[in-house]
């Protein structure tokens, strides 16, 4: 079967551009031709981009010719705005492909694709009503608020009319976007995979407990940093953003150490030392990999009750996104049991395997692929 990827890569790349780069090796690795047509927003202004997302994309023939040129009979998409947008799901059909929209974050009606705002998940923009996007100014510019609740609102219901299948990373965020009016029929649970796993958990022989991801807001680092000073455990933040400076403030005199941005072999060498992980997000992730490689790597990890979070490890270890107080004494609870966090970094590892491993993946891309339900 030939494959070909379709993604607009973000001005601040993350987990999505890693899941298209795992999904084209993967396919590759078991025999299937794969081409990657990719745009990337950081290549264009905000005013290029702001027009092609009102447009509906920009040159959709190039991917049609891709698709005639490798014979793709599966298109897979990913993100889409702003370079690509509808017209491109459009002329891979007219080209002879199967289309397959797979559904990251809530970008198909939320400006910034997190729906979260002020402290706390927002849906007030849901289905094609993007105003309150507008009205919140959520982009933090009037007119480029403007443009994507104009742009989302009119391309949805065409990407919408020329994707087959619709690709959800979660059985949780799936039902919100069923809520929101998107087909329910047409959506299939992929979650995101890894191929690699320990050999067995060393969780009781590690020394502090890890957080890792870009430093927003939204990630709830802040309640990693509290959590771990009443608890009294070594606290190591892995990873840059605008929320740092607050974060380093609130760490001032607690054992926590700040790393900055670290390639994958230092991220790797930090969570294998980790006692544990800890998740603590407001928003609704689906399946971040900062979850699924703690969980290969035989570490415990603590999710808090939001979006996909708390289908991805046991429920003994899923908190209140909103009691620090149980943040805390959860992780005490699990730092005192060295035992306790060595079986429960062995069930980590189970799952790991069982729910995250490339063999589940790739039976499910193909079942995706041929349109099964």
């Amino acid at each position: 079967m030939n494959v070909l990827l379709l993604h607009n890569r973000y001005r601040a790349e993350g987990g999505e551009e890693r899941a298209v780069a795992e999904i084209a090796s993967l396919l590759e690795r078991r025999g299937h031709e794969v081409r990657r047509l990719e745009r990337s927003s950081a290549a264009v202004g905000r005013g290029r981009a702001a027009r092609s997302l009102l447009r509906g994309g920009e040159d959709p023939g190039e991917v049609a010719r891709a698709v005639r040129e490798t014979g793709a009979e599966v298109v897979h998409a990913h993100n889409l705005h702003p370079l690509l947008g509808w017209r491109a799901l459009a002329a891979a059909r007219r080209a002879g492909a199967r289309t397959v929209l797979q559904l990251h974050n809530f970008r198909l009606y939320c400006s910034i694709g997190v729906a979260y705002r002020d402290g706390a998940p927002c849906h007030h923009c849901r289905g094609q009503n993007t105003l309150p996007g507008l009205l919140h100014n959520c982009r933090g510019s009037r007119a480029e608020s403007a443009a994507y609740a104009a742009a989302l609102s009119r391309q949805q219901p065409r990407l919408l009319e020329h994707a087959d299948r619709l690709v959800v990373l979660s059985a949780a965020h799936g039902e919100l976007l069923a809520g929101h009016g998107l087909p329910r029929e047409k959506m299939s649970v992929l979650p995101n995979f890894v191929s690699e796993w320990a050999s067995e958990s060393r969780a009781d022989r590690g020394d502090y407990a890890l957080a890792a991801g870009r430093l927003v807001e939204e990630k709830g680092f802040d309640t990693a940093v509290r959590a771990t000073r009443i608890a009294r455990v070594p606290l190591i933040v892995a990873g840059a953003g605008p929320d740092e400076p607050r974060l380093r403030a609130l760490a001032e005199g607690a054992d926590v150490r700040f790393t900055g941005w670290v390639d994958e072999a230092e991220l790797a060498r930090l969570r294998a030392g980790a006692g544990a992980v800890l998740v603590p997000s407001r928003c609704e992730e689906a399946c971040p990999y900062a979850v699924i490689e703690a969980l290969a790597a035989g570490v415990p990890v603590l999710v808090s009750d939001r979006g996909g979070l708390p289908e991805m490890v046991g429920a003994g270890q899923v908190v209140d996104g909103e009691d620090a107080g149980a943040w805390s004494e959860a992780l005490a609870a699990l730092w005192a049991d060295g035992q306790g966090r060595r079986n429960c970094g062995a069930a980590a590892l189970a799952t790991a395997r069982e729910q995250f491993g490339e063999e589940r993946a790739y039976a499910a891309l193909m079942a995706l692929y041929s349109c099964e339900p």
